[in-house]
């Protein structure tokens, strides 16, 4: 059964002011829809089916991991507008039915996986993103959106950064595997817009977290909630360094909005302005959000992050009537509470 903060999560994406007639009986490849953001689009699509289109769109759900998509859309088992294709986004796709809308959201996002499988991160971001664009080029779709990331900002040298405002990246450093390949994957979707007219869109997200965020992520916001679900004291390595957090909610809403208002062969910040904080203090808010617990912060020598703080300036996405309406609180208050028995 589905957890009731997602059930509200869906209800609020698709009430919100997104002309999903465009999306009605259409055909949707999502990749890597066993992931973290994937999956919510993947159902957000399901639940429109359910509440809002008269005709039925359908999602082409492509995975690598079997087990692990069986057990994310158990829910959703034998239904006929969800399709899986099992495979690795980085061999050829072939799809024999119409697409009309392609979004590519398979990539390894945590910084776990950047030292210890760099060519498994650089390659969903670059071979993953060709095969795509090929079927796209092939298919002629309506439209293809690319799930980019702050990361491409580097050591930025103005904040907030807006879409065009590029900093330092290490291109020796293995580190900089996803950074760079995300910057690479962007500049092949405006070459496959310019040569082939692929309608490509590309967001960058910031740090987006929520309900269904795995507790080995390896990242601050997903350690944190896992610390506080498991009443653990929550343990921080330096903690000087700037994020800016979103809920997931609010990050799917602006996907679909770039996806169907946005300009084609363009780029845009998916952020929240409510969501600027450091990692020590961020640590600190969610302690004090649970004084029942009585957790600390245990505070410990780490490895100065390589970039000091992210920050977007969110104007060129305010222009297509977007915003986030779920504050720091609340969407961590949201987010403890989905994974409450």
């Amino acid at each position: 059964m589905r957890c009731k903060i997602i059930e509200e999560d869906m209800g609020f994406i698709s009430n919100s002011d997104i002309p999903w007639e465009i999306l009605e009986g259409k055909n949707i490849l999502i990749s890597g829809a066993s992931g973290f953001l994937a999956s919510y689009l993947t159902e957000a699509v399901l639940f429109l089916n359910d509440k809002k289109f008269k005709s039925k769109s359908k999602v082409f759900a492509l995975v690598r991991d079997r087990k692990r998509a069986e057990q994310r859309f158990e829910e959703y088992k034998n239904r006929e507008d969800l399709k899986f294709i099992f495979q690795d986004v980085c061999e050829s796709i072939n799809v024999n039915e119409n697409v009309d809308f392609i979004i590519h959201a398979a990539s390894h996002a945590s910084p776990k996986y950047y030292d210890k499988d760099p060519v498994g991160t650089l390659d969903a971001n670059v071979t993953g993103t060709r095969n795509l664009l090929e079927l796209a080029r092939k298919k002629k779709v309506r439209g293809f959106l690319f799930i980019s990331s702050g990361a491409v900002y580097g050591q930025a040298t103005k904040i907030p950064t807006s879409e065009s405002d590029y900093g330092y990246l290490n291109p020796l450093d293995a580190g900089s595997c996803y950074a760079e390949s995300k910057r690479m994957g962007e500049t092949m979707c405006v070459s496959w817009f310019r040569q082939h007219n692929v309608p490509v869109k590309i967001v960058r997200p910031f740090n987006t977290y929520g309900p269904g965020m795995s507790f080995d992520d390896g990242r601050v916001h997903a350690d944190f909630v896992a610390d506080v679900v498991e009443n653990k004291n929550i343990k921080v390595r330096g903690g000087e360094a700037i994020r800016n957090f979103n809920y997931i909610a609010d990050a799917i809403v602006g996907f679909f909005a770039v996806l169907l208002k946005g300009k084609n062969g363009e780029a845009y910040n998916i952020g929240n302005h409510d969501g600027e904080i450091s990692i020590k203090d961020l640590a600190n808010m969610l302690i004090k959000l649970y004084p029942e617990k009585k957790l600390k912060v245990e505070f410990e020598e780490g490895i100065k992050s390589r970039v000091n703080e992210y920050n977007p300036d969110l104007n060129k996405i305010y222009g297509l009537g977007w915003k986030p309406c779920h504050s720091l609180k609340e969407g961590f208050l949201r987010t403890i509470r989905s994974y409450s028995k």
